[in-house]
């Protein structure tokens, strides 16, 4: 069966998209990745008889690096700050005033019969609640504290970013080796090899 395209588009005064090649002071790709443009749509709406393919991605805004500072309390800290329960300054390189216009197709998830929900069910569905502004979950951009200001249908004043013009040797795809229940194994794509449509500017 046919895939179904799905869209919309969203902003937000920060964003970030994870370099893993950055290390312990991340730095974020300008746009986001393909997994994370999966779990966008899927935060809208999630069916486990359906699979969100991204497609494409589109630059809406200037891309504009900032530094980010905050003040990391969980595991990975040393053994001996975890003792006295202090955290430390945690320095990563994060996107501001952000905006994307995100494609993708819904697609059957492996086996179906005539009792599944099919992909254009789940595209009637998901428009209808894109409209109404009602998620399976809030979306975040990259990082679940940088919320959107806006999570919706295409609107009108927005434009192709033309003076941006970026070109990315390399960049993570997805965390897990499934698109649904996968093991973590991270993949990534390229100018050379890209299995699927990635996330482009």
């Amino acid at each position: 069966m046919k895939p179904y395209p799905i869209q919309l588009e969203i902003s937000g005064p920060t964003a970030m998209w994870t370099r893993p090649d950055t290390g312990s002071s991340p730095v974020s790709y300008v746009a986001p990745t393909f997994s994370a443009v999966k779990g966008v749509f899927e935060s809208i709406l999630r069916w486990k008889s359906v699979n969100v393919r991204p497609a494409k991605v589109g630059i809406r805004a200037p891309v504009q690096f900032h530094r980010y500072t905050t003040n990391y309390g969980g595991p990975l800290r040393a053994s001996d700050a975890m003792n006295k329960g202090a955290s430390f300054q945690f320095y990563t390189v994060v996107l501001v005033n952000v905006c994307y216009r995100l494609y993708a197709q819904a697609e059957f998830a492996g086996h179906h019969d005539s009792t599944t929900w099919p992909p254009h069910t789940y595209q009637d569905v998901f428009n209808r609640a894109l409209d109404r502004g009602q998620w399976f979950y809030t979306p975040y951009l990259g990082w679940k504290e940088f919320a959107p200001d806006y999570v919706g249908p295409f609107r009108p004043q927005t434009r192709v970013c033309e003076i941006e013009n970026h070109e990315l040797p390399t960049m993570l795809r997805m965390v897990f080796d499934q698109m649904q229940n996968g093991q973590k194994q991270a993949t990534y794509c390229n100018n050379r090899n890209h299995p699927d449509p990635a996330p482009q500017s």
